[in-house]
């Protein structure tokens, strides 16, 4: 990414916590800037009032199939987001991928109690096309993964479950926690993340008045 993603990942955190996904310091968003760097916000910082300063350059690494990340700025005041190895993860996974988005919303909690198993199927609606599936009646389902306290633990096991097979859409659910987008630019970040949401949305609406939505 030539340009600095940092003002664009700015404004989009504050139309994402006006819309009550990142509220107080809640979530992380990252841009990759070259091959094996990335920006993240850091640790702590309420997402409504990010500047350029409340972002660490981190390092990726990846050595024999492995992943972890590094602050690039060893004079940097700030630590990086708890969730880093996440993105690490992904930025791994998924070479293509320039973007990460992360945040929490009351739907995208509720939608992984909707099953117990490791991944919710969606409903086949016209939106899905917005993730990049443009099959008639698609059966698509998003990988759901446990919420451990370690967020390593979470990272690894993306790693090894999407290292032997890749999801269906660029999105990942963290049960009762969050969602999780990846693309290859911050404007289809943003989109991508709009309509999981939106199916998040329609889903709980359906919960309610009793529609059947598989």
């Amino acid at each position: 990414m030539s340009i600095d993603p940092c003002p664009t990942l700015i404004a989009a955190a504050r139309q994402f916590y006006q819309m009550g996904w990142m509220i107080g310091t809640a979530g992380n968003l990252s841009a990759r800037i070259s091959d094996n760097n990335f920006w993240i916000t850091g640790s702590g910082c309420p997402k409504n009032q990010l500047t350029a300063d409340d972002f660490v350059l981190m390092t990726l690494n990846s050595d024999k199939g492995e992943f972890n990340s590094t602050p690039t700025q060893s004079d940097s005041q700030k630590r990086p987001s708890a969730e880093t190895s996440i993105h690490a993860a992904i930025y791994s996974l998924f070479p293509d991928t320039q973007v990460c988005y992360h945040v929490h919303s009351i739907e995208n909690n509720l939608v992984t109690r909707f099953t117990k198993s490791d991944a919710l199927p969606l409903p086949p609606l016209e939106m899905i096309k917005g993730l990049g599936i443009w099959e008639e009646n698609p059966q698509v389902t998003m990988p759901i993964f446990t919420n451990h306290s370690e967020v390593s633990r979470i990272a690894s096991e993306i790693y090894t479950r999407f290292k032997d097979t890749k999801p269906q859409v660029p999105a990942l659910l963290i049960r009762d926690h969050g969602v999780t987008v990846w693309a290859d630019s911050l404007e289809r970040a943003s989109n991508y993340l709009e309509v999981v949401e939106y199916i998040f949305r329609y889903m709980i609406a359906s919960q309610k008045v009793g529609m059947e939505i598989s």
